[in-house]
């Protein structure tokens, strides 16, 4: 087994520029697919599920998916079984409604639709899919409506065209107009060429898929669908690569790594910014500076800063082992356009592992492994990591290691809600912090949700349009629910020196 830098610094000061990762934390299933539950005024605990057994997957309709809760502030981990809904969750999609509820589609159970409600702490079974999925991934639109596309992993290998989900009426309904030939990859396995599109919700119904085919398209949800071509973002595909909306603002996206075969292949290490802008016109597509290392099977998350932290991945994409693991993070950082390399991870983290940001702006990794059939096809259990781990960054240290002061968010309303827990787009946020000072930014940024490298869900929001009085700051956010998804986000407020608050949950609602 080969692992790369896996000496973590021993200096306490190197917290300050390195960042710092905390103990590994066991789980009783390995958290191939993890969200976030919708609480306010914060959230504070994780859903992390594995397949209808805890350690391994099966393909067929075995009804059944083993989840375990972890809760951030206490430590808790529970398990259980969830059955009532008749659905294997493995390799699903997933995105996340206006209301908190996720949406959990396809996978073992192809055809499958279940939607946790957090207010119930329950998942209910939902009207299945007009086509069976498996692998696809699935995006919340600018109307809260969710789309998806492609999944010839499981429900058979046949064109997976669009359709929409409607949770107002709780129907999908097909999009035959959204099709999905321009976004395959040239995989040499058949099941794997419309996998895991890189989707990103945009104004008026539209999606933006940036990869992992080398072709970009524009699909709109809206009437039957549409697709246009919006030109080519490199030479080769890019299965289980990275991407990020790191500033929705602006449109600026964040790609990088992945392999143009899903397995036993050499993923590549090249990185590439694009700029949206109106739906249907061409993205700017510039290739930034190389990763440290190539990837595939990584996961990035946004920070409360702008800054992308990418996490774990091999430098050749052989699924179900720890071969070629990259256990070092790197760092983007936008205001320079580079990466850089921070403290090593202890565990690797490659097929079917997850990251997300957390309320307090930390970041969880975890999974790895699960594997099929132990007895017969898998190289071995060493590669199956039940546990996670969770990383403080930088901005949450001082220069000599020891934690920083964050800013604290005292009070908080709306304009439409006195508790600060509902906003609309174009919407005000009245916030009140504990200190006043010098250099003060917010930022709101999308809960997230993550399996197979892949987080729709995620974005951010700057938030630049700012009036203060004393601590006092009325924060008036973008009018478009194309850039302000429908959905629960963190309202962080930063340091000028980057350290962030613990967040407060608000929902954008429509």
């Amino acid at each position: 087994i080969v692992r790369i830098n896996t000496t973590a610094p021993s200096i306490p000061q190197d917290k300050a520029s390195l960042g710092a990762w905390g103990p590994v934390i066991k789980f009783p299933v390995i958290p191939a697919g993890v969200f976030v539950v919708s609480e306010k005024p914060r959230s504070t605990r994780l859903l992390l599920f594995a397949a209808y057994t805890e350690q391994t997957f099966g393909n067929g309709g075995n009804g059944r998916t083993q989840f375990a809760e972890y809760n951030l502030e206490s430590g808790a981990v529970s398990k259980r079984t969830i059955s009532n809904t008749q659905h294997d969750m493995f390799c699903p999609g997933i995105s996340t409604l206006q209301d908190g509820r996720v949406v959990i589609t396809g996978g073992s159970n192809a055809e499958r639709t279940s939607i946790y409600d957090p207010s119930a702490n329950a998942f209910v079974s939902s009207p299945n899919m007009q086509m069976a999925r498996g692998y696809q991934s699935s995006v919340t639109l600018s109307s809260g409506k969710v789309f998806t596309l492609g999944g010839s992993w499981s429900g058979g290998v046949t064109v997976k065209d669009g359709e929409i989900y409607d949770p107002t009426t709780n129907q999908w309904t097909k999009l035959p107009g959204a099709l999905v030939r321009g976004a395959v990859t040239q995989d040499v396995a058949a099941d794997k060429r419309d996998n895991h599109h890189w989707f990103f919700g945009w104004r008026d119904n539209s999606i933006f898929q940036a990869g992992p085919s080398k072709q970009m398209n524009w699909y709109s949800a809206v009437g039957s669908g549409t697709v246009q071509t919006a030109g080519t973002r490199d030479t080769e595909d890019a299965m289980c690569g990275i991407f990020v909306m790191y500033d929705a603002l602006r449109g600026k996206i964040i790609t990088a790594g992945g392999s143009p075969n899903y397995h036993d292949n050499a993923p590549n290490k090249r990185a590439h910014h694009i700029t949206i802008s109106a739906p249907g016109t061409a993205p700017v597509v510039e290739r930034l500076p190389d990763m440290a290392y190539p990837r595939s099977f990584s996961n990035a998350v946004v920070l409360p800063d702008g800054k992308v932290l990418i996490t774990g991945g091999q430098t050749f994409a052989r699924a179900f082992t720890d071969e070629n693991s990259v256990l070092v993070p790197e760092l983007f950082d936008p205001s320079n356009m580079t990466f850089r390399q921070l403290t090593p991870m202890k565990t690797p983290r490659n097929y079917h592992s997850t990251s997300l940001l957390l309320p307090d702006g930390r970041v969880f990794a975890g999974g790895g492994g699960l594997c099929h059939d132990i007895a017969n096809t898998c190289p071995g259990i060493s590669s199956n990591h039940p546990d996670g781990e969770i990383f403080s960054p930088p901005y949450l240290f001082n220069s000599d290691g020891s934690d920083a002061q964050r800013p604290k968010i005292v009070g908080l309303s709306s304009d439409t809600s006195t508790d600060g827990y509902t906003v609309r787009a174009g919407g005000t946020l009245t916030v009140s912090v504990d200190q006043q000072q010098q250099g003060l930014t917010f930022a709101m940024l999308r809960v997230g949700s993550n399996t197979h490298s892949v987080n729709t869900d995620q974005r951010r929001v700057p938030l630049e349009d700012i009036q203060q009085n004393g601590s006092l700051y009325t924060l008036n956010l973008p009018s478009d629910n194309g850039v302000m998804i429908p959905g629960d986000w963190y309202l962080f407020v930063i340091f000028a020196q980057g350290t962030p608050s613990i967040s407060r949950t608000v929902t954008v609602a429509l």
